[in-house]
């Protein structure tokens, strides 16, 4: 079980991780070896709640899928333990980014000093443009 939250685990069952071909340093070894890591993630059939999915699909933005499948990629090591680990690390931070309810807004009015500051500033501004203009018609 991951624990993302104290409140929220996910069964790492629900992860999907594959190991590819990566490409950066490695030498010879890169041919050889599939050591960047896919780590798939089915947000549709995951055991979160409603609100926690929505967050997610839409902080994930482009690394969702049309079927509400949400991919990571990890190659920045050298091995497979480290970009897994990677990976893994990325997964847990983007559904803790999820997991927080964001603040509702308040709708707020103007405050009467800050009207009349604003509508001072603009009659300035345009008498300033006023003196400013040439009186060609004279």
């Amino acid at each position: 079980m991951l624990e993302i939250t104290p409140s929220l685990n996910i069964d790492e069952r629900e992860l999907q991780l594959e190991f590819v071909r990566a490409s950066g340093p490695g030498g010879q070894n890169i041919n050889k070896v599939a050591t960047a890591v896919q780590l798939r993630f089915d947000i549709r059939a995951a055991s979160l709640p409603e609100d926690v999915k929505n967050r997610l699909v839409s902080l994930a933005g482009k690394r969702v899928t049309n079927e509400g499948v949400m991919m990571i990629e990890a190659r920045k090591f050298r091995t497979q333990e480290k970009n897994r680990d990677d990976a893994i690390q990325r997964f847990i931070e983007l559904v803790r980014k999820a997991a927080v309810k964001p603040k509702p807004r308040r709708k707020t009015k103007p405050s009467q000093a800050s009207k009349e500051k604003r509508l001072k500033a603009k009659k300035e501004r345009g008498e300033i443009k006023r003196i400013r203009q040439s009186k060609s018609y004279e």
